[in-house]
């Protein structure tokens, strides 16, 4: 970790909180440009991870934002920064997105994406994808190529290949501690475990990273997003996932749902991820409801916040990142925990992962 990347969060005792604070940034003058990404929320206690597992995070986290930064300090388009940021999450293994991503019932990872342009409301969607690299840019390949918004499985990576995106074996996605989290929940429910996936690596001395699965529910939350404003003012949102360990039925969450996982919006001056238990996020139309409160008057870390109680009170559990069009990032769950980070002009790297870090 650098210098400039500082401890932050803001929680309150029922780990429910969002945290901003406009008067915690700097008088810094220059164009505007703010980032924000997560990358899932879920049960994550301090005694759950090692220092050594707690700093792997951190520097993943670290890595996406600084590509996201680079773009916006640069100039770039918020649509830029939140494709590279989750690109980057896309091909960590720590997260549950791309090359980390759950297993099915059936030993198969299908991924979901989503983007959204938030000047013109545009947005692309995938679902069920597993030879495409990175979804996200798939899901903006469907965005800015396509006449459509969602494509799913077999076709949504037939396009994928088409307009001349990565294509990998699906074995490229397998990561041990995943396949042995997927027959630990199989076992306990009482199913059959599938069998080992083509061109999987032998399970002999296998690698588990920097995570082991101790006291960690990361079975069911790993999503990661991003949430972008650039120096035109434009902002935008991206979100990728392997959804749940073992889903069965072709199941599929908020994250591709325009308005539930993702929505960005100018006119409402709003930006939206989210991280959790899907099926009641889209109930509750999570996104597209934060970025309305927000039109209506509301702040990031308000309207981040009465979201999630929401879904609390249907008994889901999660968590957002917000943006607002002043470029001030909040971000809210009812969980004790949720890797996160952001960065702004005015504002150096800050990086947190449980509910109960404060800001310096």
């Amino acid at each position: 970790m650098t210098d400039a990347t500082r401890f932050w969060a803001g929680a309150c005792a029922l780990a429910a909180t969002a945290f901003l604070s406009a008067g915690a940034v700097s008088a810094q003058e220059g164009p505007r440009w703010s980032l924000a990404i997560h990358g899932g929320a879920g049960v994550i206690e301090r005694n759950s991870l090692t220092p050594e597992q707690d700093g792997a995070y951190r520097e993943a986290l670290a890595r996406a934002l600084a590509a996201g930064e680079e773009v916006l300090a640069g100039g770039g388009s918020a649509l830029d920064a939140v494709t590279i940021a989750v690109q980057v999450l896309e091909d960590d293994p720590l997260f549950n997105a791309g090359r980390g991503a759950v297993f099915t019932a059936a030993g198969v990872n299908e991924l979901d994406a989503a983007i959204m342009d938030g000047e013109s409301l545009q947005a692309g969607a995938v679902a069920g994808v597993t030879r495409t690299r990175h979804p996200v840019r798939l899901a903006r390949a469907v965005m800015e190529v396509s006449p459509h918004v969602m494509l799913i499985g077999e076709g949504a990576d037939a396009f994928a290949a088409e307009v001349g995106l990565e294509q990998v074996e699906p074995a490229f996605f397998f990561t041990e501690r995943r396949w042995r989290g997927l027959e630990a929940t199989l076992r306990a429910r009482g199913d059959a475990i599938p069998p080992r996936p083509q061109g999987a690596p032998l399970p002999e001395g296998a690698d588990l990273g920097p995570i082991r699965g101790q006291g960690l529910d990361e079975n069911r939350f790993g999503t990661v997003g991003a949430v972008a404003l650039d120096q035109q003012g434009r902002l935008a949102a991206a979100t990728s996932t392997g959804g749940m360990t073992a889903k069965r039925w072709g199941r599929v969450g908020d994250v591709p749902v325009i308005g539930a996982g993702t929505y960005a919006s100018n006119a409402d001056g709003c930006a939206v991820s989210a991280t959790g238990s899907g099926e009641y996020f889209i109930r509750a139309t999570v996104a597209r409801d934060i970025c309305a409160r927000m039109g209506a008057g509301l702040g990031a870390r308000m309207a981040g916040q009465a979201e999630i109680d929401e879904v609390g009170a249907l008994g889901g559990d999660g968590g957002v990142i917000v943006m607002g069009s002043d470029g001030l990032s909040a971000f809210a769950m009812n969980t004790s925990g949720m890797y996160r980070a952001r960065v702004a002009w005015n504002r150096a790297a800050e990086i947190a992962i449980y509910a109960d870090e404060e800001s310096e």
